[in-house]
């Protein structure tokens, strides 16, 4: 099936199910309207399987293949209002592309989003879909997410879609001073959401609550 007519879908696609889920992150308490708008128009089933399209607008993380997911609705629409509260975001980095799904939703909130991913088939498959829906202010890069994009740094935000064991320096360091970074960091079952901020005195620490993500690895799939 061909990008242009899986984004004109099935029943699973209808306007009812994409106000549910809006519906349900409202109630868990995801208030920025650009988010929410955007979770509403993203076509999510473009970005998985065909076998688990009908499944595209629950609210759970569903498989992509190379021991990688879909996040979670909940958990894009949490991390994109975490990074996009304050300034308007000039450069972004995204390390973990992934399905392209998170790039979707995060790149027009954004003027240039820099996207990493170090599974060459999923950059080669985010691309396409993410610029089958006339989205063009993303640059893709198969690469070592761990190593950020220093030839693009400084970044106004970074946003992690995989967990390191420990806040990555690299990625600290290409932040620039009043910089957000939005990551899960910690080992299977003990992962905390946070957002750094960099400051000139230092960075400013929060934790935004319980996660749960695929390893961040470093090097290439």
């Amino acid at each position: 099936m061909s990008p242009a007519m899986s984004h004109a879908g099935i029943g699973m696609t209808s306007a009812r199910t994409r106000d549910r889920l809006v519906q349900r992150l409202r109630e868990q308490g995801i208030t920025n309207l650009k988010v929410l708008e955007r979770i509403r128009t993203v076509p999510r089933h473009i970005f998985v399987d065909e076998a688990l399209a009908s499944r595209a607008y629950e609210d759970t993380a569903l498989p992509i293949g190379w021991g990688q997911t879909i996040s979670q609705p909940y958990i894009v629409a949490k991390m994109t209002e975490a990074l996009i509260a304050g300034p308007a975001l000039r450069k972004v980095l995204e390390v973990g592309t992934g399905c392209g799904y998170q790039t979707a939703v995060l790149a027009p909130l954004v003027a240039t989003l820099y996207s990493v991913e170090r599974i060459a088939p999923l950059v080669k498959r985010a691309r396409e879909r993410v610029r089958s829906l006339d989205i063009n202010n993303v640059r893709f890069k198969h690469g070592d997410g761990m190593k950020g994009w220093s030839t693009q740094a400084p970044f106004d935000g970074i946003l992690a879609a995989a967990a390191p064991l420990t806040i990555p320096e690299t990625l600290v360091e290409q932040l620039a001073i009043g910089g957000r970074l939005i990551v899960p960091v910690g080992p299977e079952g003990q992962q905390q959401l946070l957002r750094i901020t960099r400051r000139e005195a230092g960075l400013h620490r929060e934790v935004l609550g319980t996660v749960s993500f695929v390893p961040l690895l470093a090097g290439l799939g």
